[in-house]
C-alpha cells in the first residue's frame, strides 16, 4: 500500500514539473503562431510518441486492447480536456502569460472534486469549500489591484484572459473526471493516447468550420515556435498527462490533484529568468495562498 502511494505521489510533482515546462514552451510558441496551430502540432507529435512508446513498453502502437467502455468515456475527456480546455487555456497563454495562467488553474482540483461529487458521489466537506475560498482569494490577490486614479479594485489583467484560463480549470477538471471513469485500470499512456485521438479529431473538425489550414502550414515554418512546441509536445500531452493519469490510477485523485497543484509556485522563477517578468511579493504570496487553499481542500 505504501509503494503504491508512493507511486502515485510521485507521478503527481513529476507531473507538476513536466507542466511548468510545458506551460513556459507553449506560451513562447503561442505568442509566435497563434494558440490553435500549437494546440493541433502538439497532439499530432504526442501521439506518435506516446505511439512509439507504447510499440516498446507493450508491443502495441495505438490502443487496440482497449474496451469500448474506455475508448469512450476517454475520448469524451479527451474532447474536454483537450479541445475545450486546452483551447481556451493556450489562448490564455497568449493574453495573460503561462504564469497567471496556471495560477488560475489552480482552481482544477476543486473543480475536479466538485465534478467528481457530482458524477462520481464522491464527498465533500465544509473544509473542502474552505479550501476553494483560501484558493481563490490567492488567485484575487494576484490578478486585482487598487487602480491608482479612484483606489477602487480592478482587474490587473486582462478579463478575457482571466476568463479564459478559469474555462480551461472547468475543463481540465471535468476530463480528469471523465478520465478517471474510463481509465479504471487500464495503461494511463495508451489511455492518453486515445484522448489525444479524440482531441485530433475535434481540433480538425474546427479547422475545417474556421478555414485555418493555412495558419497551421504556416506554423511548420517557424523554427522558434516549432521547437517550444516540440520541447512542450514531449514534457506535456506525452510526458505530463501521461504522468498524471498514472497518478490517479495509484492514489486518490484528490491526493495527486494537491500535488500537481504546485505548478504555480514552481512556475515563478523561470518566468523571471525566461521571460523577464517583474514579480512582486504580492505576487508570490497570492501564489503560495492559492497552492495553500489546495493542500487544505484535500488533506484535511
Amino acid at each position: 500500500m505504501f509503494a503504491e502511494s508512493l507511486i502515485g505521489e510521485s507521478a503527481a510533482l513529476a507531473t507538476a514539473i513536466c507542466w511548468t515546462i510545458t506551460a513556459l514552451a507553449f506560451e513562447s510558441a503561442g505568442k509566435k503562431v497563434g494558440s490553435l496551430p500549437v494546440n493541433v502540432i502538439r497532439l499530432f507529435f504526442a501521439f506518435f510518441i506516446l505511439g512509439i512508446f507504447s510499440y516498446f513498453n507493450k508491443g502495441l502502437f495505438y490502443a487496440s486492447d482497449a474496451s469500448l467502455d474506455a475508448w469512450i468515456w476517454l475520448s469524451i475527456s479527451g474532447i474536454i480536456g483537450f479541445v475545450i480546455g486546452d483551447l481556451l487555456l493556450f489562448q490564455a497563454f497568449v493574453i495573460i502569460g503561462a504564469r497567471v495562467s496556471m495560477l488560475i488553474m489552480a482552481l482544477t482540483p476543486p473543480i475536479a472534486a466538485f465534478f467528481g461529487w457530482l458524477i462520481l458521489n464522491e464527498q465533500m466537506t465544509a473544509i473542502n469549500f474552505i479550501g476553494m475560498a483560501i484558493t481563490i482569494i490567492g488567485i484575487a490577490i494576484v490578478i486585482l489591484a487598487k487602480g491608482s486614479d479612484n483606489g477602487k479594485i480592478k482587474m490587473k489583467y486582462p478579463i478575457n484572459g482571466v476568463l479564459l484560463a478559469f474555462g480551461g480549470a472547468v475543463g481540465q477538471g471535468l476530463g480528469l473526471v471523465f478520465s478517471k471513469l474510463g481509465m479504471k485500470d487500464y495503461d494511463p499512456f495508451l489511455s492518453t493516447q486515445i484522448r489525444i485521438l479524440a482531441g485530433i479529431i475535434g481540433f480538425s473538425i474546427l479547422f475545417f468550420i474556421l478555414g485555418k489550414w493555412g495558419n497551421l502550414f504556416a506554423a511548420f515554418r517557424n523554427k522558434k515556435a516549432m521547437t517550444g512546441i516540440t520541447i512542450g509536445s514531449f514534457f506535456g500531452p506525452f510526458l505530463g498527462v501521461s504522468l498524471s493519469l498514472l497518478a490517479i490510477q495509484h492514489t486518490t485523485t484528490g491526493i495527486a490533484s494537491t500535488i500537481m497543484a504546485i505548478v504555480p509556485v514552481l512556475i515563478i522563477i523561470p518566468s523571471v529568468f525566461i521571460f523577464k517578468e517583474r514579480i512582486s511579493f504580492k505576487e508570490i504570496s497570492g501564489a503560495i495562498i492559492a497552492f495553500s487553499g489546495v493542500v487544505l481542500f484535500f488533506v484535511f
